[in-house]
């Protein structure tokens, strides 16, 4: 028989997992271990060298070696290894062969449909890559899952308790939130939020940055070797400190040793953005899902960096409870990928469960604003959180006097500008003459679970439609060029501070609300705008004070307060360190 088979790609490690003999497998790779480093290196001899040998080559042979390439997925960008060219795609595909070939030397039978987890906030160029990166590697892609709903799965299926709970999945590369409802057999996820560039890794950057600062050598005199020591050197020290009070991290550059002690209170002071960054992330997940905190019956940490007892501490103290702590962190999302694989091989005793998804960015179009007509607004058909598969229609209506033909550009984001949001693909329609607002064209977007895409757009009075899948390889567009600035001496009203940052935060608010509230946010932007056109003063001002306390007194504001984190932290640590040293010493 042939298994489907579940990988979990990670920016740091990826891992493998079956559903066989009515439970969860996961994939030994050739050394034994269910983690293998994604990692790619090309040696001497021009072969391709996977995993934990090609590791060890980010010292030994940096130039030939690449790592962390998941960031870079759906980018133009090319790895140049021992004289050959890659995309981040086709690095990724080595590391699939690798997996599907450890998965049929392991179960002794081919592989030929894989399920492959995908950071939720991945989008749809991403998406593609990946799927691209596994047919390269020569298996179809049965399914991309979101990595949070593939912990949610596992966490639900391990445990059994029907509850709200919100997924912390902490990998090397990305940052998912999940807010998920488990009850009889399904797994709705109620909201997602998520950086595609926030992850462990970032703290070895920061412990590297700092210790070259520390020493004062100049980053540009290191050269790949000594900083990929230098990589390795900080990944350990962060490690360490998992069950240390400090660790050393050393290296030799140029001759010279150098040392520097770390501990988590020092680990914290520097790595204070990313703290922000993650509060950031929740705070969107928390608000998205409209629920407070307190509502949540459990916090679940998944992915290895999830761990580090700087982020559980911070986690901790933003929902004041302390979060579940799974020791195979790392391996969640896996497990969740080999329960649905069991449940969508129809496995007896688990092909009742359903895991339902939700689409985490808005799908739209662009419409026109007439205050600026060259700079037309996002208007969403399909709002992001909206489970899937799903299936919207919007009515729009010809907007000029004569109007003969409609463009519809479908695009993706949250941002209130059209140019500022993802365009994936541009349909043009001949309409027939006549009046602003006589034509009706009715524009449907359907979206599956596996993120395909289906833009129906018909002209009412004719009939006239075009059906089309919407295509996962159109490369981005630029983005228009900005408005030129208007002359110092003649300061347009639109460039006064006070009106430019009224106009940002009600652009913040509107992307960061939920659905329902996004159209009276709008609102707002257009009447400020359209006030702002008018250049009066004194009336611009009377509606800046009114929409400023509107605003105020309709603020989400934010979820959680971490402002006596720090000193929370440092109190805490400093009580574990008098504690060790009040310790009476032990006869040897």
């Amino acid at each position: 028989m042939s298994y489907l088979l579940g990988i979990d790609m990670g920016t740091t490690n990826s891992l493998g997992c079956v559903y066989k003999d009515g439970r969860i497998q996961l994939i030994p790779n050739r050394y034994g271990s269910y983690l293998t480093p994604s990692v790619v290196s090309v040696d001497e001899n021009q072969e391709i060298i996977v995993g934990e040998i090609a590791k060890e080559r980010l010292i030994t042979a940096p130039e030939r070696t690449a790592s962390s390439f998941k960031r870079f997925m759906g980018e133009e960008k090319t790895f140049h290894l021992g004289g050959l060219n890659f995309t981040p795609e086709e690095l990724s595909s080595f590391v699939v062969r690798s997996i599907v070939e450890d998965a049929q030397a392991y179960l002794g039978e081919e592989i030929e449909e894989v399920i492959i987890s995908v950071p939720a906030y991945f989008h749809d160029k991403q998406r593609y890559a990946t799927k691209k990166a596994g047919l390269l590697a020569g298996v179809q892609v049965h399914r991309l899952i979101n990595e949070p709903s593939a912990a949610a799965l596992a966490s639900y299926m391990d445990n059994g308790e029907e509850q709200l709970f919100l997924v912390f999945d902490f990998g090397g590369g990305t940052l998912d939130v999940s807010i998920v409802d488990c009850f009889e057999n399904v797994v709705e996820i109620e909201a997602v939020a998520g950086n595609n560039h926030l992850g462990g890794d970032d703290f070895h950057q920061i412990m590297v940055e700092a210790f070259l600062k520390e020493h004062g050598i100049p980053k540009g005199d290191v050269s790949k070797k000594d900083l990929a020591v230098l990589e390795r050197q900080a990944e350990k020290c962060k490690r360490e400190l998992s069950d240390a009070q400090e660790s050393r991290m050393t290296a030799w550059i140029k001759g010279q040793e150098y040392t520097s002690v770390y501990t988590n209170r020092r680990l914290v002071e520097e790595s204070a953005g990313i703290f922000y960054k993650i509060k950031e992330v929740l705070n969107h997940a928390v608000k998205s899902a409209q629920i407070r905190p307190e509502d949540l019956s459990d916090i679940v940490m998944a992915g290895g960096s999830s761990k580090m007892p700087v982020v559980t501490s911070y986690v901790s103290h933003l929902f004041h409870r302390e979060p579940q702590i799974n020791l195979n962190s790392d391996e969640m999302i896996v497990r969740g990928l080999g329960y649905l694989c069991g449940v969508k091989a129809r496995e007896q005793s688990i092909k009742d469960y359903v895991l339902t998804d939700i689409c985490p960015f808005s799908l739209g179009t662009a419409t026109k604003n007439a205050s600026d007509p060259g700079n037309p607004y996002f208007t969403p058909i399909i709002p992001r959180n909206t489970v899937l598969p799903c299936s919207r229609v919007h009515r729009f209506y010809t907007a000029e006097d004569h109007q003969r033909q409609v463009t519809f550009p479908v695009l993706q984001g949250e941002h209130v500008y059209a140019r500022d949001n993802r365009k994936l693909a541009e349909y043009t329609l001949t309409v027939p003459d006549g009046p602003a607002g006589q034509e009706a064209l009715d524009v449907r977007f359907t979206y599956d679970i596996d993120g395909i895409l289906l833009a129906d757009i018909q002209v009412v009075s004719t009939g006239h439609t075009i059906s089309s899948v919407v295509s996962q390889t159109v490369d981005d567009e630029r983005l228009q060029a900005r408005m030129k600035e208007l002359e110092k001496l003649k300061v347009h009203p639109r460039e006064v501070t006070e009106n430019r940052l009224l106009l940002s935060r009600l652009m913040t608010l509107c992307e960061e609300c939920p659905p329902s509230q996004r159209e009276y946010f709008a609102g707002l932007i257009a009447l400020f705008e359209k006030i702002l056109e008018e250049q009066n003063p004194r009336k611009i001002k009377k509606y800046r004070e009114q929409i400023q306390d509107t605003i105020d007194n309709f603020s989400l504001g934010e979820a959680f307060d971490d402002f006596d984190f720090w000193g929370d932290f440092y109190q805490e640590e400093g009580e574990e360190e008098k504690e060790q040293e009040e310790k009476p010493e032990e006869d040897l």
